[in-house]
């Protein structure tokens, strides 16, 4: 085995030759095969024994993923192979399958190329699958696919040579069906994956051995050949004459672009700045004597050096001393103090990385998951845009009060590195509330609270995160300041799906818009261009729109009037939970002329108290989170689960049948399912149920079950049961 010194010596060397470089991540659904992969290319790259590839699952470093064997977050790896003599550094990102933790799948994708989908033949196109390679089409990173564990169609299922060749080949077509469907239209036909030209290759990563077109011409083994060792249960020599790295490492070189290449239609697409400027030249060309720019997709915390910031670099050159500015806080200019290459758990210091690359550095003051690095202060990437939310939350607490700031500091860097985390403090209780995609999430953050920050926690059942809104129009509504001094005339109403559906997927961004491009978002989207350049705040899937016209000191209030609708957006008004899909709009206002009358005191609680009045009055209705749960069961179990879906307030949308196995796709709301859930189906199968989920979405609570649950909600967070009035707030 080589010394990684060594290993990192000879990279460092390489990273300035950009055709010689790519970069990558390994992506598919939950047990699908990507980190026995990535265990063969570390060994092939010398960093592990070829004897413990597929059992060492290098890459899975932290103590928890060792214990459930299961990648719970990303991991960057640079690594150098020789082929057809020249030398070439890989920078490979092995990524989470589980849907609780996509989030890390979606961050990943900004500092990526290329993928190579991994896919078990067995299961076939799954959930996760169609997740993580829509959200490489979306950051505009080509595809290569790897079916892996072909194995089990020989040995499980007993497939023929001719009925293993035509499932394999169906699964090409599935795949190539979601690339048609989710790839930019101009590389819908150009990215699909192909036998023939050599972008897909079949085999074990667990057993070691793969083949592909390159492959076959190479060793001259046939597929007949493969078959008979499979069958044979020869996988040992099989891994010796049809090595997987043979396999898969062209396929990654020949197939998924450099940064040169990548970058002239990823920069267009990921940053909307001039591109004939200086800064979006050098991008474009990955100019590594230009200034320096590139955008931070991932966040870890070192108990040494503390938060270090991981980066992809689209153009300059970072090193110890440069001073850069994060688009988070232009304000303020930082220096680097070190930077460096992961190695999976090891980050190793080098002098300097540059352009094309992705660096590990240390020294910024607080950075943020998405922040732009530049050092002229140029105009921000577009946002990594999260699919799914958040809809799981628990109380968490310290036992020993007095380690309480602990604590706060733990969740705070817990969400720094994964802002699908959502942290609060429940004012009224005082309890840290977690907010998280499932169950497994919020296990995981516990888990290491208690074993990574050595601190005792106290947790609460899971709560379900519920939302508000709206579907009419209420106002004009009065919201007056507390000293009758100054009044706010708001009417709201809710947001065309397609502008909500922009705000999902990051075309219009949270915060205060800034410039044309924000305002051409907006129309795109579908509003009319005077009510878009009258926008003033985005939050949370909410926008406030100044409607007036030529009202007195206005604009000197603005910043307070923004706090109040977003105080107003956070805790909603029917049981305090965040409110979703609605517009705004201040459509006239009396203004004190004296400071002294209009303070934040004043025109926060007028704003907010008016927007909860008018909420109430257009009717306020209470939403629930759902998921699409996919259920593989044998076929006599297949009634036994629909009743059982039924039961759940859950709707069967599809089913398909292949042979004894039936594959059942239902919704459910989330509340059904939170608790038991496992242990009431596996009870219904005899344990022979193997499930599924993904997030989809917010859907209305039926109006019979709104009263009970609006009252358990605010009993629970200990404001009275009953809703308030609209007269209420408007007194």
């Amino acid at each position: 085995m080589v010394r990684k010194e060594y290993v990192v010596e000879e990279i460092t060397k390489l990273m300035g030759d950009l055709d010689l470089i790519r970069n990558i991540a390994i992506i598919a659904h939950v047990h699908h095969g990507k980190t026995t992969l990535t265990d063969s290319l570390l060994a092939r790259a010398g960093l592990i024994s070829k004897t413990v590839a597929g059992d060492a699952l290098y890459t899975n470093y932290e103590a928890i993923e060792k214990d459930r064997r299961m990648t719970i977050k990303s991991a960057a790896i640079s690594l150098g192979f020789t082929y057809k003599d020249k030398d070439y550094i890989i920078n490979l990102i092995d990524t989470p399958g589980h849907v609780d933790f996509g989030g890390h799948v979606t961050r990943s994708m900004r500092a990526v190329d290329g993928v190579v989908l991994v896919v078990d033949p067995v299961e076939g196109i799954m959930p996760q699958t169609e997740t993580v390679l829509r959200q490489s089409m979306k950051e505009k990173a080509k595809p290569v696919l790897f079916i892996n564990k072909t194995d089990r169609l020989i040995n499980e299922l007993r497939l023929t040579p001719e009925q293993t060749m035509e499932r394999l080949q169906k699964l090409i077509s599935d795949v190539n069906h979601l690339i048609e469907q989710y790839a930019p239209i101009e590389y819908a036909e150009a990215w699909k994956v192909s036998v023939e030209r050599g972008s897909v290759a079949i085999g074990s990563a667990y057993d070691k051995w793969a083949i592909s077109k390159r492959s076959i011409e190479k060793t001259k083994i046939s597929f007949k050949h493969v078959f008979e060792l499979t069958a044979q249960d020869k996988q040992d020599e099989l891994a010796t004459v049809a090595p997987v790295d043979e396999a898969v490492l062209p396929m990654i070189i020949e197939h998924l672009p450099s940064p040169r290449e990548a970058q002239k239609y990823r920069i267009p697409h990921l940053w909307h700045g001039d591109l004939e400027s200086d800064a979006g030249k050098a991008m474009l060309g990955v100019d590594a004597r230009a200034k320096t720019n590139g955008v931070i997709f991932g966040i870890t915390y070192d108990q040494h050096s503390g938060e270090v910031a991981i980066a992809r670099i689209f153009s300059g050159n970072v090193k110890k001393g440069l001073e850069l500015t994060l688009s988070s806080n232009t304000n303020i200019r930082q220096r680097i103090q070190q930077v460096g290459i992961f190695m999976a758990a090891e980050r190793v210091i080098c002098d300097q990385i540059p352009a094309g690359n992705i660096a590990a550095i240390i020294g910024l003051k607080d950075p943020n998951v998405g922040d732009t690095l530049s050092e002229d202060n140029i105009e921000p990437f577009e946002q990594i845009t999260h699919y799914s939310k958040p809809v799981v939350t628990k109380a968490i607490e310290a036992k020993d009060t007095r380690d309480t700031t602990k604590l706060i500091e733990a969740l705070r860097e817990l969400s720094k590195e994964d802002p699908t985390i959502v942290v609060r403090i429940d004012q009224d209780t005082g309890e840290h509330l977690v907010s998280g995609m499932g169950e497994l999430h919020l296990e995981i953050i516990e888990t290491k609270v208690r074993d990574e920050f050595k601190i005792p926690i106290i947790s609460s059942e899971p709560i379900v995160v519920y939302q508000e809104t709206i579907d009419k129009q209420a106002g004009p509504i009065e919201g007056k300041s507390p000293n009758r001094h100054s009044r706010f005339y708001i009417i709201v109403e809710p947001l065309p799906a397609s502008v909500v559906a922009a705000m999902d997927e990051g075309t219009i961004r949270e915060g205060k818009p800034k410039g044309q491009v924000a305002v051409d978002a907006m129309i795109k989207a579908g509003m009319d261009r005077p009510t878009a350049k009258g926008v003033v705040d985005v939050y949370n899937r909410n926008m406030l729109v100044d409607a007036t016209k030529g009202v007195q000191y206005m604009n000197e209030v603005m910043e307070l009037l923004i706090d109040g609708f977003e105080e107003a957006m956070k805790d909603g008004p029917l049981a305090r939970e965040k409110v979703g899909g609605v517009k705004v709009s201040i459509v006239d206002a009396t203004i004190h002329e004296d400071p002294v009358h209009r303070g934040p005191a004043q025109i926060i609680p007028a704003m907010r108290n008016g927007t909860y009045a008018a909420l109430i009055t257009a009717g306020v209705a209470l939403l629930e989170p759902k998921q699409n749960f996919t259920i593989n069961v044998p076929q006599e179990y297949m009634s036994n689960i629909i009743t059982f879906i039924q039961g759940k307030r859950g709707q069967v949308n599809n089913i398909t049948q292949d042979r004894e196995q039936v594959s059942i796709v239902a919704k459910m709301p989330v509340s059904e399912t939170i608790k038991g859930f496992a242990n009431d189906l596996r009870g219904e199968t005899q344990g022979r149920a193997i499930w599924y989920t993904e997030f989809a979405g917010y859907e209305k609570l039926p109006g019979d079950l709104q009263t009970t649950v609006v009252k358990q909600i605010r009993t629970r967070k200990g404001v009275p049961p009953e809703p308030p009035t609209a007269q209420q707030f408007m007194e």
